[in-house]
């Protein structure tokens, strides 16, 4: 086991708590959207590339409409059983690889979509990966930015991500600062540098 099942054991937990009607912080997303999504990404290569290629998005849109009319309780299940043993990420390894940050980032955006969410305690295993997916998206993710960036969390574990002027430092814990490079805001964050250069930072579209 791993962050990555872990992750979506917890996340489909929470989607049967919830329900399909819960907000999300993906704009305009439902959790039965966000659910659909995610059965998108591991069941349909046909319209996956959807999610990234905005020439393709309509498709994918479609596809994922059907999958969100499906009965509540059946899509929750195929979030918490995954994809087939023949799709490559069931393999636990690459599972790690390619799915620890995409749920966590998706826990996270239905636990913070929440009235009076609260960070979860640190964990070691989670915050460890969590650190190594922010190193590796930051580069991409805020590859927009005016500013130059790095991160450092409350343990004093650094890394600069972005060369330019005027830097900035966000410092926090590392699910926080994962999300935040993910372009979410509902996020426990100092920022280190000049007042404007900040603002520059926190407005810049940060994502694919």
């Amino acid at each position: 086991m791993g962050v990555a099942a872990d992750e979506r054991r917890a996340l489909s937990a929470l989607f049967d708590d919830l329900g399909p009607d819960a907000p999300t912080l993906c704009e305009g997303w439902t959790t039965r959207d966000l659910a659909a999504h995610l059965v998108v990404r591991e069941h349909r290569p046909d319209a996956a590339p959807g999610i990234l290629v905005p020439a393709l998005a309509g498709y994918t849109r479609k596809v994922q409409d059907r999958y969100a009319a499906k009965p509540w309780a059946s899509l929750v299940e195929q979030v918490r059983t995954g994809p087939s043993k023949f799709w490559p990420t069931a393999i636990g390894p690459l599972d790690e690889l390619t799915n620890a940050a995409e749920f966590l980032v998706h826990h996270e955006d239905v636990r913070r979509a929440q009235p009076d969410w609260q960070p979860r305690a640190a964990d070691p295993t989670r915050d460890a990966a969590a650190w190594k997916s922010v190193k590796q998206a930051a580069k991409l993710n805020l590859r927009k930015a005016p500013v130059g960036v790095t991160l450092r969390t409350k343990t004093g574990q650094e890394a600069a991500v972005k060369t330019g002027p005027d830097p900035v430092t966000i410092v926090g814990e590392p699910v926080d600062l994962l999300l935040f490079v993910f372009g979410r805001d509902a996020v426990r964050l100092e920022f280190e540098g000049d007042a404007t250069a900040v603002t520059k930072l926190q407005s810049v579209n940060r994502g694919l």
